[in-house]
């Protein structure tokens, strides 16, 4: 039992916590913009799939994991800006979009990477640098809990802030709330919440697309595997409703699924690593449980608040 502790609080946790969750907790910052634009985007497991292939693919032509990523972010506005022209423009259902671009993505992708890497996918293209730090010996356990971290998990921490600012603390994110709970008010001020639709599914596709070349050059150093999101998006989008879209709480939400992803790791040489597996995904589903249930008290509290006032 001591030693399953040590091995559960240890600074190989910490780690394995924070490179799990820096992934499902870029998109679903960037989830958080189109639930507050009003907009439910299912369709971002497909969104982290182009972009870590096209991450790939472009530090696979260029040789530089950094122009690998900024193709990846190129294609991540333009399957935003796609996901907003059904969406917003041609009004479809989003629930319908999101499946189709999901399944388009796996097929898309999966034939892109046989025929530019071959059935064995790509490996060993330039990946992003990791990062290494000394701290101080009091701060030992913190300072090995984040050796050798992509990149990309800082950039993340910089993104969680500055999303929190841009929608509480901006005009425009407020017109971006507003866009999605009053959009006939915000219309009346002459301001037209289609427009912020559009710029919150760009965001959307922009940091989901920052997400997928995380998996392939950040955490894999330069290799890609078909479908490996891994239904990350899916995960993604249970945690924005599970922080009521609050781009700091989805952050820690993520925290709490890549906990149990590394709690599963750690609980491999005592249960089934078929059973560890499940453990993340299973947490997924209690967290929207409670949040269905969270969503009714407060409704019947509300009803019963109305009834007494009566």
């Amino acid at each position: 039992m001591n030693d399953l502790l040590s091995r559960i609080f240890s600074p190989a946790t910490l780690n394995e916590t924070l490179r799990t969750a820096t992934p499902v907790a870029l998109a679903a910052i960037g989830g958080a913009m189109t639930e507050h634009a009003g907009i439910m985007n299912i369709g971002m497991d497909g969104m982290i799939l182009m972009g870590a292939f096209f991450g790939a693919y472009g530090s696979f032509l260029m040789g530089s994991g950094w122009l690998g990523l900024l193709l990846a972010v190129a294609i991540g506005i333009l399957v935003g800006l796609l996901f907003a022209l059904f969406v917003v423009k041609l009004k479809a259902d989003e629930f319908i979009i999101g499946c189709a671009l999901n399944t388009f993505a796996i097929g898309l992708t999966g034939f892109l990477s046989d025929s530019v890497f071959g059935h064995k996918g790509g490996k060993g293209m330039a990946a992003l640098p990791k990062i290494y730090i000394d701290l101080p010996n009091v701060l030992s356990f913190l300072g090995k809990g984040l050796q050798g971290l992509s990149i990309l998990f800082y950039l993340t921490l910089l993104l969680v802030l500055a999303l929190w600012l841009f929608v509480y603390r901006t005009p425009y994110g407020f017109y971006l709330r507003a866009a999605g709970e009053k959009p006939d008010t915000l219309r009346t001020a002459g301001i037209r919440p289609e427009r912020m639709k559009w710029i919150a599914s760009i965001l959307c596709g922009i940091t989901c697309a920052v997400a997928g070349v995380y998996l392939s050059l950040g955490d894999l150093e330069g290799n890609f595997a078909k479908n490996m999101s891994n239904s990350r998006g899916y995960v993604a989008f249970a945690c924005v409703i599970f922080a009521s879209a609050n781009p700091a709480k989805a952050y820690l939400a993520a925290l709490m699924f890549g906990f149990f992803g590394a709690l599963g790791t750690c609980l491999q040489s005592y249960i089934s690593p078929d059973l560890t597996a499940a453990i993340p995904y299973v947490i997924t589903i209690l967290m929207m449980v409670y949040v269905v249930v969270r969503s009714q008290n407060k409704k019947k509290s509300l009803r019963l608040r109305k009834e007494k006032a009566l």
